[in-house]
C-alpha cells in the first residue's frame, strides 16, 4: 500500500493494520550507458513494493538523494552528506513513531548509503525504544551472487551497473534497462581504495564494475528474491509471526 496515496481520514486505522512502514532510499548517480541515474531509487521501491505485499507494509515516498561522494564528479550525479541522510532518516523516524508505527524498515538501493541508515538506526535506537527499525541491503545477497555470477567481481565490496547490478534491474525495472548499451568494463580497482578516499574516475570512466553484457532476468530474480525472503523472515521473526 502506497502511503502517500492515503487520506488522513482513513490512514490511522490502516496504520493501526499494519504498524509497519518501508521506506525506499536511493541515489542520484551515474550507472553507465544502459542504466538511468536513478537505478537505485527505482530498485528500492520495486523491492518496497514487493516486501509490503509479504509483511502488510505501507510504503512510504522514496528518500531519492543519497551519499554518492565516489561518483559525484560523473555528470548527473548528485551527492549529499551522511549527516543530511541522517537527519532526514531520523526525522522520518520519529514522526512515524509518534503516528503509531512499531516497525520501519528502510530498504535501501545504494551502497553508499549504509553508514549513514546504520546510524540514523542508532539514533531511533534511544530516541523510539518500542520501534523495531531495519536497514535492509539485500540480505543475503552475496552467497546468491556467487552462485550465478559468471565473471569474477571486480571488487569484494562495491557492484555497480555490473552483472548483478543489472539483473536486478531486469527483472524489477526492465522497461529503463537498454540491454544494446550495455558494456564490459572490469576495472583495476586499487588496493588504496578500501583506506582512503578515493573517487571513481581514477579507475573507471563508465562507473561499470563489470561485464553488464552477461546480466539476465532469470539472475537478478534468484538474488532479489532470496534477499526478499531473507527481509520477509526478519521483519516476521521480530513480531513473533510464524
Amino acid at each position: 500500500m502506497q502511503f502517500q496515496y492515503e487520506n488522513s481520514f482513513d490512514i490511522k486505522k490502516k496504520i493501526d493494520n499494519s504498524k509497519i512502514a518501508i521506506l525506499p532510499v536511493g541515489a542520484v548517480e551515474a550507472h553507465g550507458p544502459h542504466l538511468p541515474l536513478g537505478t537505485d531509487n527505482l530498485l528500492a521501491e520495486r523491492l518496497a513494493e514487493k516486501l509490503a505485499k509479504r509483511v502488510n507494509g505501507l510504503v512510504l515516498p522514496t528518500l531519492p538523494y543519497g551519499q554518492v561522494w565516489s561518483l559525484r564528479n560523473f555528470p548527473g550525479s548528485i551527492n549529499i552528506t551522511n549527516d543530511s541522510i541522517i537527519s532526514f532518516l531520523v526525522d522520518i523516524g520519529e514522526s512515524l513513531y509518534h503516528q503509531g508505527f512499531t516497525t520501519f524498515a528502510m530498504v535501501n538501493g545504494h551502497l553508499g548509503n549504509g553508514t549513514a541508515l546504520k546510524e540514523a538506526a542508532r539514533v531511533l535506537y534511544e530516541t523510539c525504544p518500542d520501534m523495531r527499525v531495519f536497514y535492509f541491503f539485500y540480505p543475503g545477497m552475496n552467497k546468491a551472487a556467487s552462485e550465478v555470477r559468471e565473471t569474477k567481481t571486480a571488487h569484494n565490496t562495491y557492484f555497480h551497473a555490473c552483472e548483478i547490478e543489472t539483473s536486478y534491474m531486469l527483472y524489477l525495472v526492465p522497461e529503463y534497462t537498454d540491454m544494446e548499451k550495455a558494456i564490459t568494463d572490469i576495472p583495476d580497482i586499487p588496493a588504496h581504495a578500501d583506506v582512503t578516499p578515493t573517487s571513481w574516475e581514477e579507475f573507471t570512466d563508465s562507473a561499470v564494475l563489470g561485464d553488464a553484457k552477461l546480466a539476465t532476468e532469470e539472475k537478478g530474480k534468484y538474488i532479489v528474491d532470496i534477499a526478499l525472503d531473507n527481509m520477509v523472515k526478519l521483519i516476521n521473526d521480530s513480531l513473533g509471526r510464524v
